[in-house]
């Protein structure tokens, strides 16, 4: 079901209207994190070797061209310097090398600047999704139940163009899904985007599905929303971008994981077709002194295949809330699903990133957010708890203010903006404190649930994502 939300009732859109993306008959309700280790292991029963406590940190070039990636240090300390523990991270060398980061990966978006994959592209734009795991009791669950909704918290009228909505799933045994996403274009800087699906929570038609239940999940992630006309240049010279890194999302749909599994299987096909006649590293151990290969037929394919065809249909309509507000969008939507299916002869591109798309604080008004319950919205940092977030505390930040950004935190996000880190982060990662009487950034890098969001939303983008050492991070299990 499809509800529009206003404060305290909603309205159903009847099926009939709703875009054929949105139909999920056919489709199952899964734990993507579970599906994962299920196809990890599968991958391993046929001979493929899997890292799950290494995080790619460096990409390797040679001769112009990519020849693997580099697993990040071990053992460093916060001052930079090796620990007792210290181990040196691994090179892994290919013929080619596919990236598959998700949203907004930190070495895909090098790797983007370095070939300009993005030139005569669309700048990608992202939407922030925070979602929870709940058990209910299992009299309660209605299985198979999807129920998508706009309007409250973050519409209030048909002219409002904060992009975003809800999704909240029912699976079986006795789980409900919920979360949020809050498209990161918005203009407000103290719009919080957790203390919104908190609120969410609280209407009526979403609090029944959870009464009586236990959260026993949380979990925060950036997506790409920009669909196909920030969709950069695939290939380069020794790889290719897959999945999410290079932004297969559905914003419509609001589902990537389909188009993800899609590109590997094209990218795996395009790659075997290549390289089937050389030896077989497996059996030499070795690498030919062949130059590197472009994986064009791979791009080819994603052109000729369902991928390309369904995030066409749906090329213009992100841009359409942006700019004419929920009321437009939906409209223009409507259409684009049902009649013209991506065939208008006009294209809507937004032209800036979501950082550039912040106001300055004299626009705005503070917003006064109720306080948790306890019980069915909850404080940050109690929530975070539920992400299993951990990171060895004695190693450098893995997040980064950029050198030539140092002045932006004090002189121009607090300044202009009012600090927005403090509220957009779903981790409680950023805080400003007083020292001596001035204000001093804090990052508080051990919460950081690697959803991505501070490097696209940071005024000036002045935060550089790194990864942290080995398995740091949200360790989701039910997600």
């Amino acid at each position: 079901e499809f509800l529009v939300l206003t404060d305290r009732s909603s309205y159903a859109i009847p099926n009939l209207l709703l875009p054929p993306q949105l139909h999920n008959d056919g489709n199952y309700i899964i734990s993507l994190s579970q599906l994962c280790r299920w196809l990890g292991s599968k991958a391993e029963e046929l001979g493929v070797e899997i890292y799950p406590g290494f995080a790619a940190s460096e990409v390797i070039y040679k001769d112009g061209a990519v020849q693997g990636i580099a697993t990040r240090d071990v053992g460093i300390g916060k001052d930079g310097e090796p620990k007792a523990t210290f181990e040196r991270g691994m090179e892994l060398h290919a013929r080619q090398t596919f990236f598959a980061e998700g949203a907004r990966g930190s070495c895909s978006e090098e790797l983007i600047k370095e070939f300009n994959l993005r030139d005569d592209k669309a700048p990608q734009t992202y939407g922030l999704g925070i979602k929870e795991v709940w058990e209910v009791p299992e009299n309660q669950l209605q299985p198979g139940l999807v129920q998508h909704t706009l309007g409250f918290p973050l519409q209030s009228s048909l002219r409002d163009k904060v992009f975003g909505g809800s999704f909240l799933y029912h699976q079986e045994p006795n789980l409900v899904l919920v979360g949020l996403v809050v498209g990161l274009d918005y203009a407000n800087p103290y719009l919080n985007p957790y203390q919104e699906f908190q609120r969410w929570k609280t209407h009526p038609s979403i609090r029944k599905h959870l009464e009586g239940g236990t959260c026993i999940s949380y979990g925060a992630r950036v997506l790409n929303e920009g669909g196909f006309h920030s969709i950069p240049k695939l290939t380069f010279p020794g790889g290719a971008l897959l999945g999410c890194s290079a932004g297969f999302l559905n914003a419509v749909k609001i589902k990537g994981s389909h188009t993800a599994l899609k590109s590997g299987m094209v990218a795996a096909e395009a790659a075997f077709e290549v390289l089937k006649d050389g030896e077989a590293v497996a059996d030499t151990g070795e690498l030919s002194d062949a130059s590197p290969i472009e994986l064009t037929a791979y791009e080819q394919a994603i052109e000729k295949s369902w991928i390309h065809q369904e995030l066409y249909q749906v090329r213009n309509c992100h841009e359409a809330f942006s700019r004419w507000g929920v009321g437009g969008g939906l409209v223009y939507t409507g259409i684009a699903a049902h009649i013209t299916k991506g065939r208008e002869p006009w294209t809507l591109e937004h032209k800036s990133a979501d950082s550039e798309k912040t106001q300055s604080t004299e626009y705005f008004k503070p917003i006064a957010y109720p306080a948790p319950d306890g019980i069915l919205t909850f404080d940050l940092l109690s929530n975070l708890q539920r992400s299993g977030t951990y990171h060895e505390d004695d190693q450098p930040s893995h997040l980064r203010i950029k050198p030539e950004s140092a002045d932006i935190p004090v002189n121009v996000s607090m300044q202009v903006y009012g600090a927005p880190e403090q509220r957009f982060c779903p981790a409680g990662v950023y805080e400003y404190v007083e020292e001596d009487g001035n204000p001093n950034l804090v990052i508080n890098a051990q919460n950081c649930v690697h959803c991505k969001c501070c490097s696209i939303k940071m005024p000036h983008e002045y935060i550089q994502w790194t990864v942290p050492e080995g398995s740091g991070g949200p360790q989701y299990q039910l997600m």
